[in-house]
């Protein structure tokens, strides 16, 4: 029997999408706005999903205490009001797409957690525009 227990967080950042080694006009090709040369921000909205057995003693898979600083100190601390290509040593040499940023942030929380758990990070870049990664 396997449970899945959620967090759901939210920070604020600036990021720049570009490439360097392709020409401006290729990066306002693929990138359009998001190529910005000021940045842009966005308010994200993040959901950890931990799913695994319930510990007989405890009765918890996780505790969500325990979920809550591993997300604060992973993700939140970390990026929220940063330029995210500037402040951030995660994104000095990686583009720090929706895609890049959501595999990122589970590397970093996945690390933090019990082998027995999977988790699933959920990131909402906008209302309408959301990726998903589960370490597949």
């Amino acid at each position: 029997m396997k449970v899945k227990v959620s967090r759901k967080g939210h920070f604020n950042a600036a990021h720049r999408l570009h490439n360097p080694n392709w020409s401006d006009e290729k990066n306002r090709e693929v990138f359009g706005n998001c190529n910005n040369v000021n940045y842009h921000g966005h308010n994200y909205v993040i959901y950890a999903h931990v799913t695994g057995p319930i510990d007989e003693e405890s009765g918890y898979v996780i505790d969500l205490g325990e979920l809550k600083e591993i997300m604060n100190e992973e993700v939140l601390r970390r990026y929220d009001h940063k330029n995210l290509n500037l402040d951030c040593e995660d994104f000095k040499h990686l583009n720090p797409t929706a895609e890049n940023i959501v595999v990122t942030i589970w590397q970093r929380m996945r690390k933090r957690l019990k082998p027995s758990l999977d988790l699933t990070i959920t990131l909402y870049e906008t209302e309408r525009n959301f990726v998903e990664y589960s370490g597949e």
